[in-house]
């Protein structure tokens, strides 16, 4: 089962939101604004597959949440995908988002939830790049403790020698 983050501060239309996606299969996780979206990205940033993310929300806006996310590379979060659904709809809001590295983009007003509910499907079944992010992650996750580990290994083996070495003398 995919889990999404919905980052939505309008309370009603968040728990519909959680409804729906829940409805068709999604676990959900809710965040009613931005310093919430990051708090949960970063203590889930395994589990999240995707965000549904307002711009317009308190604490920490929707454009900031997307800036941390490209730029936080200790959780990995610029691998996943976020759709923006905001009632924003000017031209340079939704070229500011994609910049930003919005995956896609819905105004509120202009779509039902039930298409972004279907988009989010299709978006999620297609094999995403974003998939191979983390299993890069992962590796080098992995790899990194094994160096870690050898090393440790290295050094011990160095201390026997020179013990031995020292005996000898």
């Amino acid at each position: 089962m995919k889990n999404i983050l919905i980052a939505e501060d309008e309370k009603l239309l968040a728990k519909v939101l959680k409804e729906e996606f829940e409805d068709a299969g999604f676990d959900v996780i809710s965040a009613f604004n931005g310093l919430d979206a990051l708090k949960e990205l970063r203590s889930k940033s395994n589990e999240i597959d995707l965000v549904i993310l307002d711009l317009l929300m308190p604490v920490v806006d929707g454009f900031q949440v997307l800036e941390e996310m490209r730029k936080d590379q200790a959780h990995n979060l610029s691998s996943i995908p976020v759709i923006v659904l905001s009632n924003l709809g000017q031209d340079d809001e939704i070229k500011r988002a994609f910049q930003s590295g919005a995956a896609d983009y819905f105004v509120k007003s202009q779509h039902p939830i039930s298409e972004v509910v279907e988009k989010v499907k299709h978006f999620l079944e297609k094999p995403q790049k974003v998939s191979l992010k983390k299993h890069e992650a992962e590796v080098k996750e992995v790899a990194e403790e094994d160096v870690e580990e050898e090393v440790k290994e290295d050094q011990e083996e160095l201390k026997v020698r020179k013990l031995k070495v020292k005996s000898e003398d």
